[in-house]
């Protein structure tokens, strides 16, 4: 090739000239430069996305130990952090007693529950042995039920009440379902495995909490400013007060519902008050269970012969659950957050029909959330119909 034959640079008057032949930009050598399909940050939002979609379908059965882990330390943060600073415990120390004493607390109940349960049991056995072996008469307050009392004591004495019948009964039932007795117990034991599995994994995932809390709180709190730049201080102190206000209120309104009404069973005569005041107390946390409760036993009562002392507790506990849930509740549930009624209801009825007991916690954390958003936003409204006004009064 001759100095003649070289390209030539092109000038500005080819450029303007649209006669002029002139090279694509795209073009580099003798091969056209196409764009990628996807570019570098649309495959790392993918890939991202990819991972987290990933990470939600292996890792979803540790959803509700975690949500109860995160519960219970945004509850007893307080006590972590005097255990931590005054007591000079530092964080794994701190992390290690409150673990410990969460364990003493679980255990020790549960295993009086149990000894409870099996001395009940042992009495009951006792009693149908007695019942197999000698027969006994229809319990009078069984005869004294309006409508159907004639038909159980009739059953009764067919079925019960004469030597050998209880056996009799039991060896019917065993015999034509032992099939379904097995798979019953395989069921209760694979149940009482996966129980004690969650109990494990919560206990794990509270100590990481309870000893790194604080960073892990540093980094949401990075990453939420730099999203929600404006409004993270505001949201991210909803969920720590609302957990704080639902776990205290929920708890003390149980412990105090179980105590008074277990002294009112012992006053109106209920066989083994203190079981059904336990009971009474779980059944408070459900919204709707501890007058469910009281109305049973005060039912009972009734049909049992007792109809003062029926009516009576039914109207102590009509009371007691009026002053509590339009005075105590409130103020200890949605007073922090000042979260109205029936968020809070819809919260507690949700949260337990998706998540159990955690779900009572869970659900009005979401509720106060979605109430502190709208209030942001008509704050926002306000705030911009408020400048609006303003200019259209300075251009008068």
């Amino acid at each position: 090739m001759t100095t003649g034959e070289m390209p030539k640079p092109t000038t500005a008057t080819e450029l303007n000239d649209p006669a002029a032949p002139r090279q694509s930009p795209k073009q580099v050598g003798l091969r056209l430069h196409r764009p990628p399909l996807l570019t570098n940050i649309s495959a790392a939002r993918w890939l991202l996305l990819a991972i987290v979609a990933a990470s939600i379908y292996f890792f979803h059965g540790f959803l509700v130990p975690v949500l109860a882990a995160m519960v219970i330390a945004l509850a007893s943060w307080p006590l972590r952090e005097r255990a931590a600073h005054q007591l000079n415990l530092g964080r794994t120390g701190a992390a290690t007693l409150l673990v410990l004493v969460l364990v003493c607390f679980l255990l020790i109940p549960i295993a009086m529950a149990l000894i409870y349960a099996f001395r009940e049991l042992r009495d009951w056995i006792n009693w149908a042995i007695l019942i197999n072996s000698s027969g006994a008469p229809t319990p009078g307050w069984m005869v004294e039920l309006p409508q159907v009392g004639d038909w159980l004591d009739e059953n009764w004495q067919t079925y019960i009440g004469r030597p050998g019948g209880i056996s009799e009964i039991v060896q019917l039932v065993s015999g034509s379902n032992i099939g379904a007795i097995y798979r019953g117990a395989v069921t209760a034991g694979t149940l009482a495995f996966h129980l004690a599995l969650t109990l494990l994994f919560m206990l794990i995932t509270l100590f990481v909490l309870y000893r790194d809390g604080d960073k892990i709180v540093a980094q949401i709190d990075q990453v939420g400013r730099r999203i929600l730049p404006d409004r993270w201080s505001r949201l991210s102190r909803v969920v720590p007060a609302t957990i704080s206000s639902t776990v205290t209120g929920m708890t003390l309104i149980a412990i105090g519902e179980g105590v008074i009404l277990g002294v009112a069973y012992w006053l109106a005569g209920v066989p083994s008050p203190v079981t059904f005041g336990v009971i009474t107390g779980f059944m408070a946390l459900i919204p709707g269970g501890a007058p469910l409760s009281f109305t049973l036993v005060s039912a009972y009562l009734v049909a049992s012969g007792s109809p003062v002392e029926g009516a009576a507790l039914f109207i102590w506990g009509t009371c007691e659950l009026f002053v509590v849930d339009k005075t105590i509740r409130p103020v200890l549930v949605g007073g922090p957050v000042k979260l109205p009624f029936l968020p809070t209801f819809f919260g507690l009825i949700g949260g337990v029909k998706t998540m159990g007991i955690v779900g009572l916690f869970v659900g009005p954390v979401l509720m106060a959330l979605l109430v502190s958003i709208w209030r942001e936003w008509q704050r926002e409204l306000s705030e911009e119909e408020q400048r609006q006004d303003s200019k259209l009064i300075g251009l008068e």
